[in-house]
């Protein structure tokens, strides 16, 4: 296991509850003379804090360890910068479902003395690349760890797109969209389309239609390294956008091309020992922990 030393500290801003954990933290572990390095955004939250600072691209490259307080989409947006350097991420929840930021604050200083001590659970997430291309150009990039969407933006009308998988046409669909999500993301937005939960060590992509003008479209899944290309219709189709983990939104026109494919850098997740998927679903997502008795 790793020994960490420099901690970066992520958090959700405008949040009174993220704050207070802030200051628990960086109590915690200026106490056990740790090297602290605060995001700089969440620097101004702390005022006075007396730490260095940094952006959260940095963090990567002279952090051991990055500890993000807030909900999932903090940790998608964490997840995206600092992919590429390796650090480790370790996840306070202070949002919702809290599928990736699974330490409670009320158990915060039990569950980080355990990783701190190397008492942890470690796995790799894939991430998503999407770029959009208008005749041969690229027109806007983005990056998702959880899914990449093909919408309709503020309009109500349909898309009319052609869907092809590792070059070989799949369907021409009418639709609100299409989701692209990762196992990461198929208990987030796909799941409220109908997609399947995915266990987060698959290598595979799902993609979920939204409200297709058809009653034989089904959610496809694919292997995790397919290029995926979306075809948006030239004729009958408004202007729709691809979101990205719905924090980065690109416009398209009619006639675009959006190509899906994996990201070569993986994200580093730690979890505490007591992390399970299964137990995560049975919480976040209602479902019964035992059989009722007859």
């Amino acid at each position: 296991m790793e020994q960490f030393r420099n901690i970066g500290i992520i958090g959700r801003l405008d949040s009174v509850t993220v704050v207070e954990t802030l200051r628990k933290l960086h109590a915690y572990l200026i106490d056990r003379n740790y090297q602290v390095i605060l995001e700089e955004n969440t620097s101004t939250m702390l005022p006075g804090h007396g730490l260095q600072v940094a952006s959260s691209k940095l963090l990567g490259e002279i952090c051991d360890l990055v500890i993000v307080v807030g909900g999932d989409g903090s940790m998608l947006g964490a997840a995206r910068n600092l992919a590429k350097s390796k650090v480790p991420i370790l996840g306070v929840n202070r949002g919702r479902l809290g599928f990736l930021t699974d330490i409670r604050p009320d158990e915060l200083e039990d569950r980080l003395t355990e990783v701190l001590n190397g008492k942890y659970i470690e796995e790799s997430r894939f991430l998503l690349d999407a770029n959009v291309r208008r005749n041969g150009q690229s027109l806007g990039f983005g990056t998702a760890l959880n899914d990449v969407v093909l919408h309709p933006g503020r309009s109500t009308r349909m898309i009319g797109f052609d869907l092809y998988i590792e070059g070989e046409f799949v369907y021409s669909q009418r639709s609100d969209g299409l989701i692209v999500s990762t196992p990461t993301g198929s208990t987030a937005y796909a799941l409220s389309a109908g997609g399947p939960i995915m266990h987060p060590k698959l290598d595979a992509i799902v993609l979920v239609p939204m409200y297709p003008h058809t009653l034989s479209s089904r959610p496809i899944v694919v292997d995790g390294s397919s290029e995926i290309k979306i075809v948006v219709g030239a004729v009958g189709s408004n202007f729709p956008h691809v979101g990205c983990d719905g924090q980065t939104d690109i416009s398209c026109a009619p006639g675009d091309t959006i190509y899906i494919t994996r990201r070569p850098f993986k994200v580093r997740l730690i979890h505490p020992t007591s992390h399970n998927f299964y137990a995560a679903c049975r919480e976040k997502l209602g479902w019964a922990s035992e059989i009722a008795a007859s």
